[in-house]
């Protein structure tokens, strides 16, 4: 298989796995599966950790030192207590998908898109056994916490 190939494989791979979170994160939320932001994450993690499947940190490159801090102790949280972690690039696809339910509510309470949890998913299995697979692929890749972008529309 030839470099390019290689790269388009995985190209397709992060792309397919990539619309498997964003439709695993449609569907908890309207199941109301989700909590999202940081403050609401950590609250979340310190009363029923157990609840919690899948724990996505978006960030598009930013320099915020206290946001940095923020992912570390969350990710260290989650490492260990075996919650599958992503990083995910794309904080303005997370909004247009996530974004528009919250309209009626408090946008300060509910704008940070940052740290995402998805709970008890009686929902899309599918969906998120697709996204837990590419993070344990990735972790034998060395990549402790896995990274995907996602793609605007």
């Amino acid at each position: 298989m030839s470099p390019e190939e290689s790269f388009g494989s995985v190209e397709n791979r992060m792309q397919s796995v990539g619309l498997a979170l964003e439709e695993l994160l449609v569907t908890a939320q309207k199941q109301d599966c989700l909590t999202i932001g940081i403050y609401e994450s950590a609250k979340l993690l310190n009363a029923d950790p157990d609840s919690v499947v899948l724990c996505v940190l978006a960030a598009d490159g930013e320099d915020d030192v206290a946001l940095q801090i923020h992912f570390t102790l969350l990710q260290s949280f989650c490492c260990d207590i075996g919650i599958t972690i992503l990083r995910v690039s794309g904080v303005q696809r997370l909004q247009q998908l996530l974004g528009a339910a919250h309209a009626n509510k408090n946008q300060e309470e509910h704008g940070d898109l940052h740290c995402v949890l998805v709970t008890n998913p009686q929902a899309d299995h599918y969906r998120l056994q697709e996204v837990g697979t590419y993070c344990q692929e990735s972790r034998r890749l060395d990549q402790w916490v896995p990274e995907l972008v996602l793609q605007e529309r």
